[in-house]
């Protein structure tokens, strides 16, 4: 795995009412620091990526379809410089991923359904100077290819 993500296997709560999940707690052996919480959606098929962060940490849980989620590790001094992480998440494998700054991320819908997707950044956005970095999700030099693989 490279060099600094942690995962986390999100336990589910059902009972006759619906279910719980708790996706981030302040106790966590993971937890940094609380910047602000968002959730974003993605449409089946759609690739969001590439981007990174200088100084954030994201910490990233699919709540509703799924995702296929990943990371690429093109920090200069890191030990897993070059690696290419993926996780599928959401519904079917609820986990949290967190991503240390400077990894670059991104995620694919693979489900029949919008997939809605919570971030816990270590940081707020700052919208005059965001913390992001952004690469085209096809056309670079991440050795990353979104398409399905059948067969």
């Amino acid at each position: 795995m490279i060099d600094g993500v942690k995962v986390k296997k999100l336990k589910v709560v059902p009972d006759e009412r619906g279910r719980l999940m708790e996706i981030l707690r302040h106790d966590d052996d993971l937890f940094q620091k609380f910047g602000q919480v968002y959730m974003t959606t993605t449409f089946p098929g759609v690739v969001k990526a590439w981007h990174f962060h200088k100084i954030q940490t994201d910490n990233v849980a699919c709540v509703q379809g799924m995702i296929k989620l990943a990371l690429y590790d093109s920090r200069d001094d890191s030990p897993t410089k070059g690696k290419v992480d993926e996780f599928y998440l959401g519904i079917h494998n609820p986990l949290l991923v967190q991503i240390p700054a400077g990894v670059y991320h991104g995620w694919m819908c693979v489900s029949q359904e919008e997939a809605i997707i919570v971030n816990i950044p270590t940081e707020v956005y700052v919208y005059q100077q965001p913390d992001e970095s952004r690469v085209d999700p096809h056309k670079n030099d991440i050795p990353y290819d979104w398409r399905r693989k059948d067969g």
